[in-house]
């Protein structure tokens, strides 16, 4: 149990019997009373949307989530695939819970996917991912005197800001946790 002020968005929390993810988090303070927390909630099970507040010094169950390391396979339209590396067990993931991370997928990628009573509940990526450039402009040499970024889209479909000498073909580093371009690989 954490008071309602360590709560984080992306945390797993149990509110009655039932698993919900933070979406978002905020702290509200009303004249002199004391602040609360609102918290815009989804429930694993059902999917539904819901915000519920809570005094900054109430108690909040954690959900007891367990994590697998598991290696991205491949995307059919909808679902994502993955593999267990332990058991070779195959599992789907709606592209719902994949979210933003469906652009840092590649094939043969190791991620983290957690769960909550078996269930899929989602996925953490590496801090750092190796994606090709696939369309870029051209650069323009002497252009200017100042380095310039242009805009490009990787092989997993990510937009993402690149120095000028970035061409299509290009492996470049990305940070997940941001989505910005970090190096040449």
């Amino acid at each position: 149990m954490l008071p309602a002020t360590q709560i984080k968005r992306g945390m797993c929390i149990v509110i009655s019997g039932e698993p919900y993810i933070v979406l978002e988090r905020r702290h509200i303070t009303l004249g002199r009373k004391s602040g609360k927390i609102q918290l815009k909630l989804r429930n694993i099970v059902s999917g539904l949307s819901t915000e519920k507040r809570f005094m900054s010094d109430e108690k909040i169950e954690i959900a007891d989530l367990e994590e697998k390391e598991m290696s991205f396979i491949y995307e059919d339209g909808k679902n994502y695939h993955f593999m267990d590396q332990e058991t070779f067990d195959e599992i789907e993931i709606d592209e719902e819970i994949v979210g933003e991370n469906k652009f840092y997928l590649s094939p043969n990628l190791k991620v983290n996917v957690s769960f909550f009573e078996g269930k899929p509940i989602g996925i953490k990526c590496p801090k750092y991912v190796v994606l090709e450039v696939v369309e870029t402009p051209p650069n323009i040499k002497h252009s200017t005197a100042q380095a310039q970024n242009k805009p490009a889209i990787t092989d997993t479909g990510l937009r993402v800001l690149v120095p000028s000498f970035i061409e299509p073909g290009t492996k470049i580093k990305v940070n997940t946790e941001t989505g910005e371009y970090l190096e040449r690989a």
